[in-house]
């Protein structure tokens, strides 16, 4: 009988942020994947856990994660952690559980913080409902076509951004959105220096033009206005469609997006027939 893979949770900056379903589970996992070792070592260290690390990041190759997945074939049971957070989501980790499940291994959560939620219940935003855009492509033509590809959400958006790409995120968010569109940026969520700054797009520009962008960044930037910008029945269609694409009823999805459009459910449905 194969052993399982537990996608456990880790703090996204104080290490008192950890349950203690979490640390049994680092302890009784008969080994751990962690995406850096030294990270997760200092981690396994404050709570005096010994423990076998495996690396597997990014750059590691499918013949490492197949190994993984041998041993757990093999009856092992393994804790998949990631730096900070909860592994798997713009993570490494996503591959070995995609490959559990091909190999019909069990696969179970413990869970624990995420920064993306954590930055929104900071943002003082409303956020009923909220896309997770992870990090913005690099290349200018890819990040272009994703950020004109959002540029009518009427959800909260969330982003991760590095300080060293902060000002050039903020300006491409500016010249897509619009400047007077609100953000929260929550730098170093649970650590020493932790803050959230609320602005406008163009107050952050001006801000970060005259300061230092300095350690990690999650930012919650503001939906669409309907009221500003009156959706077409094309787009209105299109969040309906992305809505069913997420699991959602087409009844339930027309019905969601009717009360944030100004359509009639009724109308939507029609159309999407």
């Amino acid at each position: 009988m194969s052993g399982t893979l537990y996608i456990i949770g880790t703090p996204i900056g104080n290490m008192e942020d950890i349950t203690l379903r979490q640390l049994r589970m680092l302890e009784e996992a008969d080994f751990i994947c962690a995406e850096d070792t030294r990270v997760t070592l200092k981690l396994l260290n404050r709570y005096e856990i010994k423990n076998e690390l495996v690396s597997f990041h990014e750059h590691s190759s499918r013949a490492e994660a197949q190994h993984i997945i041998d041993r757990l074939i093999s009856g092992q049971s393994c804790g998949v952690v990631t730096d900070a957070g909860m592994p798997c989501i713009s993570d490494p980790g996503e591959v070995l559980v995609k490959l559990a499940y091909e190999n019909e291994i069990d696969v179970k959560a413990v869970p624990g913080p995420a920064a993306v939620t954590t930055a929104a219940a900071l943002s003082g935003l409303h956020v009923g409902r909220f896309t997770f855009e992870g990090f913005l492509p690099v290349p200018k033509k890819e990040r272009a076509e994703r950020l004109e590809l959002i540029r009518s959400e009427t959800g909260v958006m969330i982003f991760y951004e590095a300080p060293h790409k902060l000002r050039a995120t903020l300006s491409d968010l500016a010249e897509t959105f619009g400047g007077d569109r609100k953000i929260s940026l929550c730098r170093e969520i649970t650590k020493l220096h932790e803050e959230t700054l609320r602005f406008t797009l163009e107050e952050a520009k001006v801000y970060y033009s005259e300061n230092e962008p300095r350690g990690e960044y999650v930012l919650v930037v503001e939906g669409m206005s309907v009221e500003a910008e009156k959706l077409t029945l094309e787009q209105a269609l299109e969040q309906v469609k992305k809505l069913i694409e997420m699991g959602e009823k087409p009844t339930d999805a027309c019905k969601a997006v009717a009360k944030e459009t100004g359509y009639k459910k009724g109308e939507l449905y029609s159309a999407l027939q």
